[in-house]
């Protein structure tokens, strides 16, 4: 039963600590990558359907990424909807390929995405320390249910908490590699 209430509470901060991780990828940095557009979607016929499964998605150079559309008549639909998002992206359509570049980021842009990645942080933080609570209560209900003892429920608690210092300890080292990436030039 201690065993459950452990396993639950490390999957639930591994969930946060993963979701962390794609939010962090869908802000951009000065370099490109190809899961920056992973969360625009285009008016497929009729249907809004992710870039990714309407074409093929590849750094075209350094600064610059190529979007192949399979459906060749798709190209000015995911031009458009790249424009639209709220990426700041200018797309260009070269012959088939979607070409978009990736404009350097000012120093003004570069703090405020920093100011988003530390409240994404945060957030996972906080999604961190409501799974421990959670737990917590598990145990507090196994307790007062007589299924463990007490010093079995103040051993499960510690180990919750080194769980929680834990994941909260990548969480910032995530934050801290980010930033890094962000405020570089």
């Amino acid at each position: 039963m201690v065993s459950d209430v452990k396993k639950s509470a490390e999957q639930k901060m591994q969930k946060s600590l993963t979701a962390l991780e794609a939010d962090f990828g869908k802000v951009r940095s000065g370099r490109p990558h190809t899961g920056l557009l992973d969360h625009i979607t285009v008016d497929y016929y009729g249907t809004p359907t992710p870039i990714k499964q309407l074409a093929n998605v590849t750094l075209a150079d350094a600064r610059t990424i190529g979007v192949v559309p399979w459906d060749k008549k798709m190209s000015s639909a995911i031009e458009k909807a790249i424009r639209d998002s709220d990426m700041g992206l200018n797309p260009m359509t070269a012959g088939e390929m979607v070409r978009v570049p990736m404009p350097p980021l000012t120093e003004e842009r570069r703090k405020d995405l920093t100011k988003i990645v530390k409240s994404e942080a945060e957030t996972a933080r906080i999604a961190i320390r409501n799974a421990r609570r959670d737990a917590n209560n598990q145990l507090k209900e196994l307790l007062k249910d007589k299924l463990i003892a007490e010093d079995d429920d103040r051993r499960a608690q510690d180990d919750i908490q080194k769980l929680t210092d834990q994941y909260i300890a990548q969480v910032d080292q995530l934050l801290q590699t980010k930033e890094a990436e962000l405020m570089a030039i």
